[in-house]
C-alpha cells in the first residue's frame, strides 16, 4: 500500500484499531499462552519507530505509516515484537536489563520473533545487502542467465534453459547451507476470496520451489475488511524465485485465457476453470522434470529448519481440501496449455527490499 498524508476516515481508523486488538488477542493465545492482559493499542504518528511498548500507560503503539506502507504481515511482526517487550516487563518482571537485553532476546528466539531494535522483520539486518552471501549472489546470476535464455524462440533451447535453471536451484538447495536465515513475504494482493488457481499455485510453490507457502488472514486497511493473502517463507534466494514464479504464472495464465476466449468467441464463465487448468498443467511439467532429476540422484528431502521456522510463526496450522473443476472442457484445455509453458524472464540483483527478480 502507498502511504499518503490523508488519514483514514474515523470509521476506518476505528476498524483498524479493533483489528489490531483482535490480532493482539490471537497472538496472545498462540504465542503467549494467554498470560498477557490486553493493553491499549494506539496508532502513532512517529516516523522514527515502527512500534513501542509504553509500560507506564500499558500502551502498545504501532506506527500509522507502517500500517499504510507495509504488508499486514510486517505489522503483525512488529506487534509481536512489542508484545515480547510487554511479556518481559509484566510476566517475567524483568526491569534491570536493557529493552533488548538477554531475557528479551531469549524469549524472541524461543517464539520465533524478530528481536532486532531496528529494521523491518521481512528485511535483512544491517550490513546484509540484500541478505545474500557471495554463493547466493553467484547462483542468482547463473539462474538469471538461464531464464533469459529460456525466452529463446527456439523451443528446444528454451526448454533446455528452463530445465537447467531448475536443476541448478535443486542442486543449490540440496548442497547449500542457509547462512542468512529465513524470511517471509506476502505475494499478490490480499482478497476476500481465494481462487482454485491461486490455491494450486501455492501448493506448486511449496512442492517445487523450496519455500513453505501458507494462506494467512490479514486486515485490508483501506477497505476496513478482513481478507487472506499468500505468505511464503524461505531463504532470500528461494523467496525471490517463488515470487517470480507466482507473478509469471498468473500473468501467463491470464494471457492464455484471453487467447483461448478470443479464439472461441466466448465469455468469462469458464475463466477460473481454465486458469486452474493452466497451473495444474505447469505442475505436471514440473513433476516430469522432478522424475528426471531423481534419476540423476538429485532428490529433495525437504528442509526441517525451514519447517521449524514456519511452525514458530504459526504454532497451529490447519489443512483444508476443496473440490476443483478438473472435469470441465475449459480446465482440460488450460491444462494442455500449462504443460507448454516455459518459465523465463531475467533475474537481476537489486538493492531495494532485497528482491532479485525483475519482471
Amino acid at each position: 500500500m502507498i502511504f499518503t498524508d490523508s488519514p483514514l476516515s474515523a470509521e476506518l481508523d476505528a476498524a483498524l484499531a479493533r483489528a489490531l486488538l483482535s490480532t493482539w488477542q490471537d497472538l496472545n493465545a498462540l504465542h503467549f499462552r494467554r498470560k498477557l492482559t490486553a493493553p491499549t493499542i494506539a496508532l502513532s504518528e512517529a516516523a522514527s519507530r515502527l512500534g513501542q511498548w509504553q509500560p507506564q500507560t500499558r500502551t502498545i503503539e504501532i506506527s500509522r505509516r507502517l500500517v499504510h506502507e507495509r504488508s499486514w504481515g510486517v505489522v503483525v511482526e512488529v506487534l509481536k515484537h512489542e508484545m515480547a517487550h510487554q511479556f518481559v516487563h509484566e510476566i517475567l518482571d524483568i526491569t534491570d536489563e536493557t529493552a533488548h537485553g538477554p531475557a528479551f532476546q531469549q524469549l524472541c528466539e524461543r517464539l520465533g520473533i524478530d528481536a532486532r531494535a531496528a529494521g523491518t522483520p521481512d528485511q535483512p539486518g544491517p550490513g546484509d545487502l540484500p541478505g545474500l552471501d557471495d554463493d547466493d549472489a553467484r547462483i542468482l546470476r547463473r539462474i538469471g542467465k538461464l531464464l533469459a535464455l529460456a525466452e529463446s524462440s527456439n523451443k528446444h533451447e528454451a526448454e533446455a534453459a528452463m530445465a537447467e535453471a531448475q536443476r541448478l536451484m535443486l542442486r543449490h538447495n540440496i548442497t547449500g547451507v542457509c547462512k542468512s536465515g529465513y524470511r517471509f513475504r506476502h505475494l499478490g494482493h490480499p482478497s476476500g476470496r481465494t481462487t482454485e488457481a491461486e490455491r494450486l499455485l501455492s501448493t506448486l510453490l511449496s512442492e517445487y520451489f523450496f519455500v513453505e507457502a501458507i494462506w494467512v488472514p490479514v486486515w485490508r486497511v483501506e477497505e476496513g475488511k478482513r481478507g487472506t493473502v499468500l505468505e511464503v517463507c524461505g531463504t532470500s534466494v528461494n523467496i525471490d524465485m517463488a515470487e517470480h514464479v507466482h507473478s509469471f504464472l498468473l500473468r501467463t495464465a491470464d494471457r492464455l485465457w484471453d487467447d483461448y476466449r478470443a479464439a472461441r468467441n466466448i465469455g468469462n464463465r469458464d475463466r477460473q476453470s481454465y486458469l486452474a487448468g493452466v497451473v495444474a498443467g505447469f505442475r505436471d511439467k514440473l513433476a516430469s522434470e522432478r522424475k528426471r532429476h531423481q534419476k540423476e540422484g538429485l532428490i529433495w528431502v525437504g528442509d526441517p529448519d525451514l519447517t521449524s521456522y514456519l511452525r514458530k510463526r504459526y504454532p497451529r496450522i490447519s489443512h483444508t481440501r476443496r473440490s476443483g473443476t478438473q472435469g470441465s472442457e475449459a480446465h482440460s484445455h488450460g491444462r494442455s496449455a500449462g504443460r507448454n509453458i516455459v518459465l523465463h524472464k531475467q533475474i537481476a540483483a537489486t538493492t531495494n527490499r532485497g528482491r532479485l527478480l525483475s519482471s
